[in-house]
């Protein structure tokens, strides 16, 4: 999970333009440069934190999101972390179930937080078909189970670019937002393929 996300956070970083180019379309243009600082935030407190409970690596994940993303990103990523958070309470290590449960939780967190259902152009187009393929890919690895769901994120992020906003900053702009992919949905793929190359190695 440390190495989850160690590598998320140079992923984020290394995307931090691509993120903020996509927010500029139809956000704020922040989401890169936010999501950068929290995650690098983030990286720096587990420096600090031993490791025997996966629960509150996810906890103390969740919590440094919350206070140093800004904009929406942040309330909502950290639930995501804060919801799995409860699901590994205690474990020390993490399962295919545990890892199942704890991104449904997170799922079912942000959705519940941020009203969002999907097609509202949203992260939860990238994380809702993410969980579906993982669910679907029981015959294989680990890893290439994890491997399916960063695909379908992908996908999902990418299945963002026709729709009309219905949450967010986006949703402002009506049909305008059409024709951009979603920051949220992208970052939120950037994540999941985080997961599964840390899973791969």
């Amino acid at each position: 999970m440390v190495h989850w996300i160690e590598r998320a956070a140079e992923v984020i970083g290394e995307n931090e333009k691509y993120l903020t180019e996509l927010d500029a379309a139809i956000g704020d243009s922040d989401h890169g440069a936010n999501m950068a600082r929290g995650f690098a935030a983030v990286r720096g407190k587990l420096a600090g934190q031993t490791r025997d409970d996966v629960g509150a690596i996810l906890k103390t994940v969740g919590m440094t999101l919350l206070s140093t993303v800004g904009g929406a990103s942040g309330p909502l990523y950290g639930t995501l972390f804060l919801e799995a958070a409860k699901v590994a309470a205690g474990k020390t290590e993490i399962d295919r179930a545990t890892i199942q449960q704890s991104l449904s939780a997170g799922l079912a967190g942000i959705q519940k937080r941020g009203k969002a259902e999907p097609l509202d152009k949203t992260m939860v187009d990238a994380l809702g078909p993410a969980i579906q393929a993982f669910e679907g890919a029981a015959g294989l690895s680990l890893a290439e189970a994890l491997a399916r769901a960063a695909e379908a994120a992908r996908q999902g992020a990418e299945a963002t670019i026709p729709l009309v906003a219905r949450k967010g900053r986006a949703s402002y702009l009506g049909e305008r937002s059409a024709g951009h992919q979603d920051p949220g949905a992208t970052s939120m793929w950037l994540l999941l393929r985080s997961l599964a190359e840390a899973a791969a190695e």
